[in-house]
């Protein structure tokens, strides 16, 4: 293991080679990132950092605190992928090295390097800390008031005594609960605060033999918390941005946002983002990965130490156990479920996972709790489980180094180079399996994490940035021979979000073929994108002298045509109209 001077250095290292080469060079994807950037740049362009909005329009979605980080980001880099993404780059290397730290503070040093290097190289926080959305700010603070909470409750409390936050570690604590309110709303209040109080009340409970006894045990556990201070100081940091916003937009926004993208997203899924009570354990074998390789025996050894009365982690484990089953619990009961609603607990599951791994190398895992024979070598059963870890490393390496090349097949041909990322988890795994049989646990924990951190940069800059290098609207845009502000925009039924924020221009929505028609017309500087399943309802009405100017792929099976006026540059006659969206894909 590396001197413990150098762990925060080597947790920052990993988190920057993830999330910091290339960061700008994919485009936008998905709807989210180019809907928050666009807003951002609308809210900079008119000097409002009070109300959101998106393509002229009242946005009430979020609230606006990755928009004021993202409008520093443009400040700094540009207007660009790379200033929209900079503010979440930076503020997930801050939860790495938050996640060393809370590992240190609760179980030890090994244990908070193995942990924060887990967060660092996970494929979640390549995807997630390299988006342009709350989720990166959000976790950030959410990390940031555990480790506050964490350390403010002192050595008593963190090994298993009753819970007593300083006054002003409250403070401190409702603080940052107030800025997660402004990134993603009540959430970033409610869920934390919960699990605060559900760590004062195991920490109260089970210790006295009466149930009268016990509940007035359990109710001082939760009023050390201290939820009154830490409610009221997250109120008073984001009521008045609430507070201004609802006066500014007569109540619609707060309506809009807390009655549909709150309450009706929890009681029911929207935009078909819905699954069942094993999405969420699916979603943490992928974006733990390579991590969670051992997830099923770290969650069999965590449950042994909390069943432990002697072990002295124990009290860190109620914490990480308490701030798991909140966030895990809550969303897997909610209607609508994303993969990244549960990004705030990856720390946790982080932590626990380098205390896991670090007990492996010790020998001394609590896996034996659940043997049921004595006489079997825990040792050996030990060894079997990582054997297993490491089977399963390299069949996933197995399974990207095929699956990559399939998918780019169609979606972004000629990169049969694709198959080199599964590679690396593959070597890590022969490296680690080596090593294990030469009894150097150290050099295989660190096998799975250069690997993991070789692999998940690997994927989010060039695999990511192959496929969209010639795909979707910056394409379009970027190959304009004018200006796309001087252009009048529009767009028949949907709008892409990542239109908006690459023309900087507000896009008219169009609701029938006519519409296009008349648009087409009216305007002898007019952009009309169209999606190329629509083309048998836009053909028959293009006026003369109008035809397709562009088509551009999509990861999807469809592609984008921009139809717009002769003069515009090359125009294609109504019959190319159909070869264009019946020919097959270019490279």
């Amino acid at each position: 293991m590396p001197a413990q001077r150098f762990h925060g250095w080597f947790v920052a290292l990993a988190a920057a080679v993830v999330l910091l080469p290339r960061l700008g060079g994919p485009a936008l994807w998905d709807d989210d990132e180019p809907k928050n950037a666009a807003c951002s740049l609308a809210m900079l362009d008119r000097d409002d950092w009070v109300v959101p909005t998106f393509n002229g329009r009242l946005r009430v979605e979020k609230p606006p605190l990755v928009n004021w980080i993202q409008i520093a980001g443009f400040t700094l880099c540009g207007r660009d992928e790379t200033g929209a993404r900079l503010g979440s780059a930076v503020a997930t290397i801050g939860s790495c090295l938050l996640t060393w730290q809370i590992g240190c503070l609760l179980f030890g040093p090994a244990e908070g390097l193995v942990g924060g290097l887990a967060m660092a190289t996970c494929v979640w926080t390549a995807v997630g800390g390299r988006a342009a959305t709350p989720d990166a700010p959000l976790t950030f603070l959410t990390t940031l008031a555990l480790w506050l909470f964490a350390r403010g409750i002192g050595p008593e409390g963190r090994h298993g005594g009753r819970t007593r936050l300083p006054l002003g570690a409250a403070v401190a604590v409702g603080t940052v609960l107030g800025l997660a309110t402004l990134a993603k709303g009540p959430v970033g209040l409610v869920l934390p605060l919960a699990a605060m109080c559900l760590c004062g009340a195991c920490a109260g409970g089970g210790r006295v033999a009466s149930a009268a006894a016990a509940a007035a045990e359990i109710a001082r556990g939760v009023a050390g918390a201290r939820p009154a201070v830490i409610l009221a100081t997250a109120v008073a940091v984001s009521a008045p941005w609430y507070a201004w916003v609802t006066i500014r937009t007569a109540g619609e926004w707060p309506r809009g946002f807390l009655l549909v993208h709150n309450l009706e997203r929890f009681a029911r899924p929207l935009e078909g983002h819905s699954g069942s009570l094993l999405y969420y354990p699916a979603v943490l074998c992928i974006g733990l990965f390579p991590w969670s390789i051992v997830l099923a025996a770290m969650l069999a050894h965590g449950a042994a130490i909390l069943r432990s009365r002697d072990d002295e982690r124990r009290g860190g484990f109620v914490l990480v156990a308490c701030w798991l089953a909140t966030w895990l619990g809550c969303f897997s009961l909610a209607g609508t479920k994303l993969p990244g609603y549960i990004w705030p607990a990856y720390p946790a599951l982080a932590v626990a996972t380098g205390v896991f791994l670090v007990d492996w190398t010790r020998g001394r895992t609590a896996l034996a709790a659940w043997m049921r024979d004595p006489a079997l070598d825990p040792r050996r059963l030990e060894g079997v489980v990582m054997r297993v870890a490491w089977c399963i490393l390299a069949i996933a390496g197995i399974v990207v180094a095929i699956g990559l090349p399939v998918l780019a097949r169609r979606a972004a041909p000629g990169a049969a180079w694709l198959f080199l990322p599964g590679i690396v988890p593959l070597a890590a795994a022969v490296v680690a399996w080596r090593s294990q049989s030469a009894g150097r646990p150290w050099r295989a924990l660190a096998a799975v994490a250069g690997g993991g951190c070789l692999f998940v940069a690997t994927l989010a800059a060039p695999v990511a940035e192959w496929f969209s290098r010639a795909q979707g609207p910056r394409t379009l845009v970027a190959g304009l021979p004018q200006a796309a502000a001087d252009c009048d925009w529009a767009c028949l039924w949907n709008v892409p979000p990542s239109l908006v924020f690459y023309t900087g221009c507000c896009i008219a929505k169009l609701d029938t073929a006519a519409d296009v028609a008349r648009h087409l017309t009216a305007h002898p500087r007019s952009r009309v994108v169209i999606d190329s399943r629509q083309a048998d309802l836009v053909l028959p009405l293009v006026p003369a002298g109008a035809g397709v100017l562009a088509r551009v792929p999509t990861i999807g099976d469809h592609d984008y045509l921009l139809l717009g006026p002769a003069a515009a540059g090359a125009v294609a006659s109504p019959l190319a109209l159909h070869v264009a969206r019946d020919a097959p894909r270019e490279p």
